[in-house]
């Protein structure tokens, strides 16, 4: 990426907000379009405005002075007791660009500033490209949450 990643400050706001609608992108067919959309907008606005607690973050990618990805998160404990960081949002507008590989850099290093090994998120399986990425960075795929539509 031939920009910067840097951590959230209030004027990336409407920036970041104006990103969440990629979010909506890879969710399965059966989920109502304006209820998804106004869940990632709400997780979003829910990441701003907590960004300055003590166990989250919340970096931008800026590329000639423009906001062109964020990533979002927190440091939890796994069911199993390890502590990890999460990644509740990723979303870039410029896509094989590296934008979104320096972002997740940018968590690994803040991982790594915590003493925590291990990095976690979910995506939607109907996401294909954001799956390939992950993998393509090392994740693995751990979990898989199964639907039953009811006619």
């Amino acid at each position: 990426m031939r920009g910067t990643v840097r951590r959230y400050v209030e004027r990336d706001r409407q920036a970041v907000l104006d990103l969440a609608p990629r979010l909506t992108e890879g969710v399965a067919r059966w989920r109502p379009p304006a209820a998804v959309r106004a869940a990632v907008i709400g997780w979003v606005a829910e990441a701003v405005e907590r960004a300055g607690e003590p166990d989250r973050f919340l970096y931008v990618a800026e590329v000639d002075g423009e906001v062109v990805g964020f990533v979002s998160g927190q440091e939890r404990t796994h069911w199993a007791g390890q502590r990890e960081v999460y990644v509740g949002e990723l979303a870039v507008s410029r896509e094989r660009e590296g934008v979104g590989r320096a972002l997740i850099d940018a968590v690994t290093q803040h991982a790594a500033e915590l003493g925590v090994s291990a990095i976690t998120l979910d995506t939607g399986a109907a996401n294909t490209g954001a799956r390939e990425f992950y993998r393509s960075l090392g994740f693995a795929e751990e979990d898989v949450k199964l639907t039953r539509l009811i006619d």
